[in-house]
């Protein structure tokens, strides 16, 4: 089958957007497979965005892509090779197991086998779905801390994206109270969706999920609830050294911090910058070119 490709370059974000805007139109030709991506894991803010097609595009097929961004990026149109355009558009998507949990797209089926938790997240939200090696070493990390003992009342997720994470925080504690957060306004309703998919009970009670929109830790709703003995933040290394001071005042004493997004290169400043908020390295891990960090809070801190 002759298959195409539309492409445009835009910052995750907005790509993100997009992507949510794309399943929200009712009648969309369901010929057209819309997915995004990152360019590259060192340039996690610059996304793709693509849509294929078994045709060649039409005038109508572009503007209906142009439509999906509040200012329309270029658009590049490439025929693909002879080969499986619902493959390929799948790519990057398939099914991943990061310690206890499965993570899959509506596409593919949970994994049903003794002690293995699945997740179901959209292919549109790349972003979270595992498939970024930090997203997947923040599960398996998750894991180990429950595999070794750690003791969690309390937890908060900041830049949730998905939710994902959280979800899985939630499985090990069930008991735990929750509370996730991003900056941007569309993961709300992302986080309440994928959590009523996947049996994640919302609310503000021991084993519920509370969400807020919130710039870091600014909002009252995450000062309200805490201080969290696990703290997870899997965003970038810039706002991750901001931040370390609030985390600082965040966790309890003895409490855990889950720090993921930063390049193995960025690693050094954002452990000083945790090291001077109170915080001493328990265990790291590297999956490809990024590190994942668990630390602890020292007591009297």
């Amino acid at each position: 089958m002759t298959s195409w490709i539309i492409t445009a370059f835009a910052p995750r974000d907005v790509v993100h957007d997009a992507l949510l805007r794309q399943e929200d139109i009712a009648d969309w030709d369901e010929e057209i497979v819309v997915t995004g991506c990152e360019i590259e894991e060192q340039k996690p803010l610059e996304w793709r965005l693509d849509a294929y097609l078994p045709r060649r595009p039409t005038k109508a097929d572009r503007a209906a892509i142009a439509a999906l961004f509040d200012t329309p990026p270029p658009l590049t149109v490439e025929k693909l090779p002879e080969e499986d355009w619902v493959t390929l558009s799948q790519q990057g998507v398939e099914p991943i197991t990061a310690g206890r949990f499965h993570v899959h797209t509506p596409d593919h089926p949970a994994r049903d086998a003794p002690g293995i938790r699945s997740f179901v997240i959209p292919a549109s939200q790349a972003f979270g779905t595992g498939q970024h090696r930090t997203t997947a070493g923040c599960l398996e990390m998750l894991d180990a801390m429950r595999a070794q003992g750690a003791v969690v009342r309390n937890i908060a997720d900041i830049g949730t994206g998905t939710g994902l994470l959280a979800f899985a925080a939630m499985h090990l504690w069930p008991r735990a109270l929750a509370t996730a957060s991003d900056i941007d306004a569309v993961c709300h309703d992302v986080v309440i969706d994928n959590a009523a998919a996947n049996g994640i009970p919302v609310g503000s009670g021991p084993g519920q999920l509370a969400m807020t929109i919130a710039a870091g830790m600014d909002s009252p709703i995450l000062q309200s609830r805490g201080p969290y003995d696990l703290l997870i933040a899997n965003i970038l290394a810039g706002p991750l050294v901001e931040l370390a001071p609030d985390f600082g005042r965040a966790v309890v004493p003895g409490g855990h911090l889950l720090l993921a997004g930063l390049l193995e290169t960025q690693e050094r400043d954002v452990r000083r910058a945790a090291f001077r908020a109170g915080f001493r390295l328990a265990r790291r891990a590297v999956r490809g070119d990024w590190s994942i960090l668990w630390l602890r809070k020292r007591a009297g801190r």
